[in-house]
């Protein structure tokens, strides 16, 4: 069993960010550049909230569609974000994950980006492999609906 922990013992303090109205391919370059599958979309202010991009968000939602590179990144963003207290406890982080199908979730204080919590992070720094199992599949069957409950004919 887990010990109880809170978000700011697990989660990442360095978040890659980007202005809400940054282009597509500016975000992507970004991605690649720093080894990341989502960044922080941030207000005029650099910490206010203001979405979330994921590299699937952009390979499904402007490349498979055609869509322009050039296009403001906040039209293929999560908005609103999903977020969590420094002081929140992991195991109900971990429930909001599940409940909305979703990965990652920044950390705010006083309203102010400072960190992200990743499935990854669970995983790694909780020390429950089955915990951070469980939880993968749990996402996935919530975020993908369709794949573990379509008719499969027969």
């Amino acid at each position: 069993m887990v010990r109880a922990m809170e978000i700011r013992e697990v989660m990442t303090r360095s978040v890659v960010t980007a202005p809400a109205d940054a282009p597509v391919r500016e975000v992507a370059e970004l991605m690649r550049e720093r080894g990341v599958g989502s960044v922080v979309l941030v207000g005029d202010d650099g910490e206010t909230v203001a979405g979330l991009v994921t590299d699937r968000d952009l390979t499904v939602g402007v490349l498979a569609d055609g869509r322009d590179p050039a296009e403001p990144v906040s039209e293929h963003a999560s908005a609103p974000v999903i977020v969590v207290a420094p002081a929140d406890d992991v195991t109900a982080a971990a429930k909001l994950m599940v409940e909305h199908g979703i990965r990652r979730v920044p950390v705010l204080a006083q309203g102010m980006l400072i960190g992200i919590v990743t499935l990854d992070d669970l995983a790694a720094r909780t020390g429950d492999s089955e915990l951070a199992h469980q939880l993968t599949a749990q996402v996935a069957r919530t975020a993908l609906p369709e794949f573990y409950f379509h008719d499969r004919g027969g």
